[in-house]
């Protein structure tokens, strides 16, 4: 089989979240790849990923573009069709947005490990742009693209041979707005990084970016009201809001790196975890400390966390509400859960078993593609 050229794509770079986590693995697995991206925040990722050769779009030379970078998002489709990628054999996107939409050439294959289909204008259009979470003019603005944007993103969608979902709730959603199959794998978990812990403080913890849809909101109202102490780890526009919200047993760490994470997780009584997620690496990086997880019962927190029986690792509420999770934090100081036990159930996310399992994928497709 002769040399194949290979690049990898991913939305934008501007920090290391659950997406890039993925991608570094990537990067590790095909060092000799070029990235493309939409735009480039220096330094803002892993050495891995910092040191692949990196090209950009038209969208990095925007203005504001560090911090503001969302509100050129019916800019996106156009940017990554503006990228030339007939000379590469093999695309390998990693999308939440609109990397998906790169244009193989003849012949060629693209192989996607979606984190979701593009979530700002299907199903949680309302959490970024409703009334009270974005201003007249961008809520007006919106009104008028997303309709465009998600004809794009499902016209797109057939430009990737192969799709790979970071769970069975996106490979549900792919089903329905694409109307393609996919094949799961979960995305990595560096257990490595994370120690079993059998002490804990008198706090618990949120790790999460400040955006609407992660409804922190709800947490910090409940903890306003049982005034337990709540630690929270994270940055994003909703940052100031929070703040302003929040009584003074309500702590804002902003981001924390590997080592004071694993400590701060190691410590606390549990993990809440409030949003819906595609899937939510969080909850495990707990677990791998043995901590349990007080999450919302819908989306990729059923494939993570279990609820009941000898092995629970955390506990479920049912309504995004500030009364459900206030019932369910009172629940969970009923219960005993075996640190042990929670750590072995995040062991089967480790991070050694994602690379292996998606370089075995990956390989089978190029094989049988270019055979």
């Amino acid at each position: 089989m002769k040399s194949i050229k290979t690049v990898i794509v991913h939305d934008w770079l501007t920090g290391m979240r659950g997406g890039e986590k993925v991608l570094e693995v990537l990067c590790e697995l095909y060092p000799g790849a070029t990235l493309v991206t939409l735009l480039h925040n220096k330094g803002s990722l892993s050495p891995t990923i910092e040191k692949m050769n990196i090209k950009t779009s038209f969208i990095d030379k925007l203005p504001f573009k560090t911090k503001k970078y969302r509100n050129y998002l019916p800019l996106f489709p156009a940017a990554i069709e503006s990228i030339d990628f007939s000379e590469f054999d093999l695309i390998i996107s990693t999308s939440h947005c609109v990397a998906k939409g790169a244009i193989r050439r003849e012949g060629g294959l693209h192989i996607c490990y979606c984190h979701t289909p593009m979530r700002y204008v299907w199903e949680m259009f309302d959490e970024y742009f409703g009334k009270g979470k974005a201003g007249i003019l961008t809520r007006t603005a919106m009104s008028v693209f997303a309709p465009r944007l998600r004809k794009w993103d499902v016209r797109t969608s057939g430009r990737v041979n192969y799709y790979i979902a970071n769970s069975y709730n996106v490979a549900r959603r792919i089903k329905e707005y694409y109307n393609r199959e996919s094949d799961v794998i979960h995305p990595p978990v560096d257990t490595s990084l994370f120690q079993i812990s059998e002490y804990s403080k008198e706090y618990f913890l949120i790790v999460s970016a400040l955006v609407p849809y992660k409804k922190v909101e709800i947490a910090i109202e409940a903890f306003n009201r049982i005034e337990k102490k709540l630690v929270v780890v994270g940055t994003g526009p909703e940052s100031y809001k929070l703040k302003t919200m929040a009584k003074k047993n309500i702590e804002f760490l902003g981001w924390r790196d590997n080592s004071e994470l694993s400590i701060l997780y190691a410590n606390c009584r549990a993990l809440i975890f409030p949003g819906m997620e595609d899937f939510g690496i969080v909850p495990l990086e707990a677990m791998a400390c043995g901590k349990p997880v007080i999450a919302f019962g819908k989306g990729g927190a059923l494939e993570t966390v279990i609820g009941d029986g000898e092995g629970a690792t955390g506990i479920f509420f049912d309504e995004q509400t500030v009364d459900a999770l206030v019932k369910s934090i009172y629940d969970f100081e009923k219960k005993y859960f075996d640190p042990q036990k929670i750590r072995e159930h995040a062991l089967e996310y480790d991070r050694a078993l994602f690379k292996e399992k998606i370089k075995i994928y990956i390989e089978d497709k190029v094989k049988h593609h270019f055979k």
